[in-house]
């Protein structure tokens, strides 16, 4: 053990750096999620017809391997290519799932009467979503920003096998010239990573839910 966190250590600096590349990944792509499927998932509730269909492909791409999708996006143009710019792609399509699905159930299990007793107030529409539907289903969207969040965690570290840097380095690296060493050293601080945010997101979305 103590061998193993000596070698840490010595390696601090490339696992500080690659952290940082990992949380960039990370950190962009849960964001441009999250500026598209909230907006997709109120549509959704004014739109049911639409619900079905559009949360069902997003479900179908979730079945498609990381690996074979950062594949496909590659050849495309603008959003492919080799490097961050066709992960963090990848990541938002991984992560809109369930930021699209915990929006749009959210907000369709707001009680029906409180919507009505604003209505009844002589709110508009957008002051009802503002001011009534999203603060009550926001804790139901923050369990869907958690998961999707947790979830982009462990899927970066599988583009760095196309160049895009994070903590996978160490691991593909590690894996390459047969070093546990090396894999654990990419592993450890993604895995710490993963349960960081679940903590952090998981008592925002108590919090809230005790407001």
């Amino acid at each position: 053990m103590n061998e193993l966190v000596d070698y840490f250590w010595q390696r601090r600096g490339e696992i500080v750096s690659l952290t940082a590349e990992h949380l960039v990944l990370v950190a962009l792509s849960t964001i441009l999620a999250v500026s598209i499927g909230v907006p997709v998932g109120i549509l959704l509730t004014r739109r049911p017809r639409l619900a079905r269909p559009i949360l069902g492909f997003a479900g179908v791409v979730q079945t498609v391997p990381s690996l074979a999708l950062f594949g496909f996006l590659i050849p495309l143009p603008l959003i492919g290519g080799i490097g961050a710019r066709t992960a963090i792609v990848a990541l938002i399509v991984y992560a809109l799932l369930p930021i699209l699905r915990n929006t749009y159930a959210g907000i369709r299990s707001v009680d029906p009467a409180i919507v009505e007793a604003a209505t009844g107030l002589g709110m508009t529409a957008r002051q009802r979503l503002w001011w009534v539907e999203l603060p009550l289903a926001l804790p139901v969207v923050l369990a869907g920003v958690r998961i999707a969040t947790v979830v982009s965690i462990g899927l970066a570290t599988i583009a760095a096998a196309i160049g895009a840097g994070g903590l996978g380095v160490l691991i593909y690296r590690g894996i390459a010239i047969v070093d546990n060493r090396l894999i654990l050293a990419g592993a450890l601080p993604a895995a710490l990573l993963a349960l960081a945010a679940d903590f952090l997101l998981g008592a925002l979305e108590r919090r809230w839910s005790g407001l």
